[in-house]
């Protein structure tokens, strides 16, 4: 299981986006929250390949690539939820 963020670093909700992330780093957890620009390559495929159109976006996505769980758009959700997904 992985978390991927996409977001836009230079927008309203950057900031916001970045405290949460690193805030998720400073805990205990197995895994980090892979971060994706939505205009990268890699970001502007991931993104168009589960619908997402809407950031910031976070994603618990399985083994097979299918997304578990999403969260999209504000407010971010709890950590705890994202921390689940991180450490299974």
């Amino acid at each position: 299981m992985r978390v991927v963020c996409l977001y836009k670093r230079e927008t309203d909700y950057g900031r916001e986006v970045e405290e949460y992330l690193s805030e998720i780093a400073r805990s205990s957890t197995r895994d980090e929250i892979e971060v994706l620009d939505p205009e990268s390559v890699d970001g502007e495929i991931f993104a168009q390949a589960r619908d997402i159109v809407r950031y910031p976006a976070i994603l618990a996505v399985d083994n097979n690539g299918s997304v578990v769980q999403d969260w999209i758009g504000l407010p971010l959700p709890p950590m705890g939820e994202v921390i689940y997904y991180l450490n299974n």
